[in-house]
């Protein structure tokens, strides 16, 4: 494989990301700008009106949620696109931090590192007890990446594939997923399926195109971004499930809430948050209306 290859192949699976370190205020690109409203705006707590941003902390892995630009600094994609657009419509800026990995962003939320987080994060009753959440995009499909040349037979149900190894990213829905349909495996007399760790989707990107484990599981607009970018690779397995949406994670009870979940309400009714996501090519999984915590579900 040529050098520019080996490089590019790298920047698309989001491996250099740990050039910037944890904690570290990054910059980011905004490709959409919106108009502020004034009385949503009344609706922020005293002390982000004062200071005049909100800090976001996110893990970025992959396009088009979010992900290191090839200059290795600047982050981008799904998830800075609606945040910023939600502090535009609010009056203020957002001040984005890499939290060094998916299982780092609830400690950070509770520890009041981060105003919120937006990740990928799928909103469910377990995390409800210790964060908040306020909806944003549905996550309703799910997809199994491999190689081409391992020709597996395409699937739509997790139990077609008993027997078989799988990865996922650590902390994430897709584990206990793997989890509870390797039980199913066993309870119908089959073998349970092999559930291997990573600690991002770019690892078991990797680990899927260097022959290391046969498929990997996770976000569908992710995986395809992949697929697209990345020639050996293909999906092999397309998954619906009924998981409460993505959604931007808060501390509890964090005052920030009300007026966040209107902005996304206004971005929804005028048009933006809509072409947000189109401009990513994932307009499939817009939601009507930013619910919070159990109205979600």
């Amino acid at each position: 494989m040529k050098k520019q290859s080996i490089l590019a192949l790298f920047l698309a699976l989001g491996g250099m990301q740990q050039v910037i370190a944890a904690e570290q205020t990054v910059p980011a690109k905004n490709n959409f700008t919106v108009t502020a409203d004034e009385t949503l705006k009344a609706k922020l707590p005293a002390d982000i009106l004062q200071r005049g941003y909100i800090v976001a902390g996110t893990n970025p892995n992959t396009p088009p949620t979010t992900f290191y630009q090839e200059d290795n600094k600047t982050l981008a994609g799904r998830e800075i696109d609606i945040m910023s657009a939600v502090a535009e419509r609010l009056g203020v800026q957002v001040q984005w931090h890499d939290t060094g990995g998916f299982d780092n962003i609830i400690p950070g939320l509770k520890s009041g590192r981060y105003d919120v987080a937006l990740s990928n994060i799928n909103a469910t009753q377990k995390r409800l007890e210790q964060v908040d959440f306020v909806s944003y995009y549905d996550a309703s499909r799910l997809g199994v990446i491999s190689r081409k040349d391992a020709s597996i037979p395409e699937f739509t149900e997790l139990t077609q594939v008993c027997g078989k190894e799988i990865g996922a990213g650590a902390g994430t829905t897709q584990i206990n997923r793997l989890n509870e349909a390797s039980k199913t495996c066993e309870s119908q007399g089959k073998p349970p399926i092999k559930v291997a760790v990573f600690p991002d989707l770019p690892a078991g990107v990797q680990a899927v195109v260097s022959g290391r484990v046969p498929m990997f599981f996770g976000p569908y607009e992710g995986l395809t971004w992949q697929v697209k970018t990345v020639k050996p690779l293909t999906m092999s397995g397309q998954i619906s499930v009924n998981d409460a949406p993505v959604s931007i994670a808060f501390p509890k009870d964090s005052q920030l809430e009300e007026a966040v979940q209107a902005a996304l309400n206004s971005l929804i009714k005028d048009g933006t948050y809509q072409k947000i996501l189109d401009h990513w090519s994932i307009g499939f999984g817009a939601v009507k209306e930013s619910k919070r915590n159990q109205d979600i579900f």
